[in-house]
């Protein structure tokens, strides 16, 4: 299964709900919903009457279907990477895949350039030696980088991800 196929669908699905949601209101407005003639009631009688009677229900149905659409949007800009500052750069990356060559099982890794300095985020697996990368980014790859693409003083903000192992749950 490729990376982001889990947001993927989890937009989708969302978003055919929310269309199907809507579509089903607005021809429910027009009256046009499955060729029913206008004034034709979907609902039976005593739960119409109770809707009529106590609009609530309603009320708080639509707020949430407005929530679900707003949260649904901020996860559609961050899968597409609004909020992500700087541009990646294909060097540095290129620099750091070099530069950690012996660890084993490294899992993504990418070097984007802000106005504001390099950002470097690498993920490892927890049987890495953590230290080692530590040791090796602080050492002399994150100074090759910014030497390459920068200047020596660029501020680098450097994200290092630990993936768990699998089965295990966090609390």
């Amino acid at each position: 299964m490729r990376r982001y196929t889990g947001n993927r669908v989890g937009l989708a699905v969302v978003g055919a709900t929310l269309l199907g949601l809507g579509a089903y209101a607005w021809l429910r407005g027009e009256d046009r919903f499955l060729g029913l003639p206008p004034g034709a009631r979907v609902l039976p009688a005593p739960a119409y009457r109770t809707l009529a009677e106590e609009p609530w229900p309603l009320w708080f149905l639509a707020l949430g279907l407005v929530l679900l659409a707003l949260v649904s949007l901020r996860w559609l800009l961050l899968c597409l990477g609004w909020g992500r500052t700087g541009t990646p750069n294909g060097t540095g990356t290129a620099m750091l895949f070099v530069g950690l060559k012996g660890v084993e099982g490294l899992g993504r890794a990418g070097v984007r350039v802000a106005d504001d300095g390099l950002r470097i985020a690498l993920t490892c697996p927890a049987a890495a030696d953590v230290g080692a990368v530590v040791g090796k980014l602080d050492g002399d790859i994150v100074g090759r980088i910014r030497r390459e693409v920068r200047d020596d003083e660029t501020p680098a903000v450097v994200r290092l991800h630990v993936r768990r192992p699998v089965g295990t749950r966090s609390r």
